[in-house]
């Protein structure tokens, strides 16, 4: 299906915008597209709060990350005094990256030309005989900061100066999650993957409940019935969608086995899963003794890096027996997250078929379509 030359005009999406049972997908070039792709940086990830790291990845002051968000490439790295901050990860001089990969430093010093810059930003040296530049004051060219807030341990930034808080990008999320005991989860593993498809693709199949009968037939269907799932739509604000499934035990075991005591806060009346997705791309599934995260991280139009991190309460990961039940976690992990993998791989290589055309919604997948509503909403304008 041919781009279209005005392919921000409002007609080519309407389909997109009815009810659901009328509604169609998405037109192909919206995963396809480099132009679209552009615009969703500039109008969603640009503008918006986007997770970067779980805090205990920086637990002591002078630790730091070079990352890329959306593939913008920032710094965050934990102060002298405990605070964590993010800045725009460009020498103030030539522009060069300040700093690369992970680890702890007293200092920034660039690559480059030398120029160093403080945890918290500020220009401290710039030997290249800037005393004879007419106007030129240190305290000027430190590196430009970006907005960071934390929720529970995760951290996010957003590029707008302007955007509203984090809390209200959130909504209800703390209350959702409330009982799962967000504050006292840590990072039990970290894993990155590299997925060759559009960002869009993953972050559908998670808020879709119809494909586990299917894709993982042999990993979750067992206890992760559709059925149950996509009745459970949960009323929402902020920024989120977000579904409860009423199974008793685990969703983060295999059926038969056997892991951590269930969260101390949970009962036998509000055990389950509760599963938000953050707009644009953080997806969190709390679950009766632990919680996990899936983070999509658009690098190109058909490229993505993704993490996905295990969380469990402070007490499981200190009990004695710990080192013996993680695996079975992560076996399970690591089952369904190469399932979702290899699909959303091949959706992206179907799509590109210049035979591609929108399809129908399930009216299963209610939540698909909104994530395609909300994606519009920014890309052309409310």
């Amino acid at each position: 299906m041919r781009e279209p030359d005005d392919l921000f005009s409002a007609s080519h999406y309407a389909a997109v915008r009815r009810p659901i049972a009328e509604a169609y997908n998405l037109p192909p070039w919206c995963y396809t597209s480099q132009r679209f792709f552009e615009r969703e940086i500039e109008t969603i990830f640009n503008r918006t709060w986007n997770f970067v790291c779980r805090a205990e990845r920086l637990p002591n002051a002078g630790d730091y990350m070079a990352v890329d968000v959306a593939t913008v490439p920032l710094i965050v790295a934990r102060g002298q005094d405990g605070a964590i901050r993010a800045f725009s990860n460009t020498c103030r001089h030539r522009g060069c990256a300040v700093t690369r990969g992970e680890g702890n430093a007293r200092n920034f010093v660039c690559p480059y030309h030398s120029w160093s810059y403080t945890l918290a930003g500020e220009l401290i040296a710039a030997p290249t005989d800037m005393d004879e530049t007419v106007g030129f004051k240190m305290s000027d060219y430190g590196l430009i900061p970006v907005r960071l807030e934390t929720w529970a341990g995760f951290v996010f930034v957003n590029l707008d100066r302007n955007a509203a808080p984090l809390a209200d990008h959130l909504g209800n999320l703390p209350e959702l999650l409330e009982r799962y005991d967000c504050a006292n989860l840590r990072l039990g593993r970290r894993l990155e993957y590299d997925v060759p498809c559009n960002w869009k693709f993953y972050v559908e199949n998670l808020k879709d409940a119809h494909h586990v009968s299917t894709v993982h037939a042999k990993s979750i269907s067992r206890y992760a019935s559709p059925k149950k799932y996509w009745r459970a739509v949960q009323p929402t604000n902020g920024n989120i969608i977000s579904t409860f499934m009423s199974y008793p035990g685990s969703a983060a075991l295999l059926a038969g086995d056997t892991g951590f005591p269930r969260i101390a806060k949970l009962t036998d009346e509000t055990a389950g899963t509760t599963a938000p997705l953050v707009f644009p791309n953080l997806y969190i599934s709390c679950t009766t003794d632990c919680a996990w995260y899936v983070y999509v991280n658009p690098v190109a139009v058909d490229r993505i890096r993704l993490e996905q991190g295990a969380l469990f309460p402070a007490e499981s990961l200190a009990r004695p027996e710990c080192q013996e039940l993680l695996p079975k976690y992560f076996k399970r992990f690591d089952m369904t997250q190469a399932e979702d993998n290899e699909i959303c791989a091949l959706q992206h290589r179907g799509l590109r078929s210049p035979f591609s055309t929108p399809g129908r919604y399930s009216t299963k997948e209610a939540l698909v379509h909104k994530t395609h509503n909300w994606i519009l909403d920014r890309v052309l304008g409310s």
